[in-house]
């Protein structure tokens, strides 16, 4: 039974870029799709796809690297089920600097830090990756 499947994603691909492997499958959901289409417009990822297997769906992500290094240099949980973490767009954090991407959970759908900050909307603030 998974209790967090956020931070289940974000481990599995924190373990799959330290094993350099070029892809990763993870188990399906809206909540993640949406994450990981975040990552391939901000560049973190080359690609994903969705697949069918039996009732339940399989989300391979398909890894992006520099060189040897990875695009993706750090993952981070910030709202976990245990302590939920809101935001309004005013008081938005700055992941590295603003070098980072913060994810959010709105009311208009998951939305990067910067354009949650265009639409003035707040919201969960899911994960950062830098």
């Amino acid at each position: 039974m998974m209790t967090d499947p956020i931070s289940d994603l974000l481990t599995q691909v924190r373990n799959a870029i330290k094993a350099k492997h070029p892809k990763v499958d993870v188990p399906t959901s809206n909540t993640k799709v949406g994450i990981v289409e975040l990552w391939k417009q901000e560049g973190f990822i080359r690609n994903y796809k969705l697949f069918r297997d039996g009732e339940k769906g399989v989300l391979r992500i398909y890894l992006k690297y520099v060189g040897k290094k990875s695009a993706i240099e750090g993952l981070k949980r910030i709202s976990r089920p245990s302590r939920r973490v809101y935001c309004s767009y005013e008081d938005m954090p700055k992941i590295l600097g603003g070098l980072g991407v913060a994810i959010l959970s709105t009311s208009r759908g998951i939305l990067t830090d910067k354009i949650a900050k265009e639409n003035k909307v707040g919201g969960e603030l899911l994960c950062s990756v830098w």
